[in-house]
């Protein structure tokens, strides 16, 4: 896929791993996912400029590629977080190409961390930028730190028609199955928007009502 009409300075990886990771996404998911981790990278790369933030452009495409694998129906039995599925399938696509450990740590907390707001920002670069571009695309955070025409070229590439609906009924069909995996996180909302049989999970419910006496 040409990248000649993206944002100015940002460039897929021109390497075997970036290829690899490319090809894998592209079978596995729908055109939803695959065009969404897309821009994911390609948002986070720029605000990792506008941030001056020094990252490795492998990992976050990496990482923003695989950042919502998870959510496939061949996890839906998992009885995980689809982000640790997410996280999970990266790092075996990592190590089974030999690359460092401490390269997949970084990519396996980006994706695990991605629906985690408050913590990623002040991790490696690669953490907080997967979160920005998930942020930015998915919720419009800092819609403003992007230039019109960069933001132009992104969705040029990689469009996103109807995408506030198909993605908020992506991510509810990849909970649906295990409604526990959402106590505590923004997947909750989701359910309770799409779910009508769906029960939020209550925190100060379970304190009170542990075994313990007081």
């Amino acid at each position: 896929m040409s990248e000649r009409h993206g944002p100015e300075g940002v460039r897929v990886p021109d390497s075997r791993l970036a290829a690899e990771a490319t090809d894998l996404v592209r079978d596995t998911t729908g055109d939803l996912i695959f065009h969404h981790s897309r821009r994911v990278f390609f948002f986070g790369a720029l605000q990792g400029r506008n941030r001056d933030l020094s990252f490795d452009p492998e990992l976050l495409y990496v990482a923003a590629l695989f950042h919502d694998l998870g959510l496939g129906e061949e996890f839906h039995d998992s009885g995980r977080r689809f982000e640790v599925d997410s996280a999970d399938e990266a790092r075996r696509f990592l190590q089974a190409r030999q690359v460092p450990e401490d390269s997949v740590r970084r990519v396996w907390t980006a994706i695990a961390l991605h629906t985690t707001p408050g913590i990623p920002a002040f991790m490696e670069p690669e953490v907080a930028l997967v979160s920005a571009g998930v942020e930015y695309d998915v919720l419009g955070i800092g819609f403003e730190d992007i230039g019109e025409e960069d933001r132009a070229a992104v969705v040029a590439m990689h469009p996103r028609p109807g995408f506030k609906q198909r993605i908020l009924r992506a991510f509810a069909d990849g909970v649906e199955p295990k409604p526990e995996t959402t106590f505590g996180n923004v997947k909750a909302d989701v359910l309770a928007h799409y779910d009508p049989d769906f029960r939020r999970g209550d925190f100060v419910r379970t304190v009170l009502d542990s075994p313990w006496p007081e």
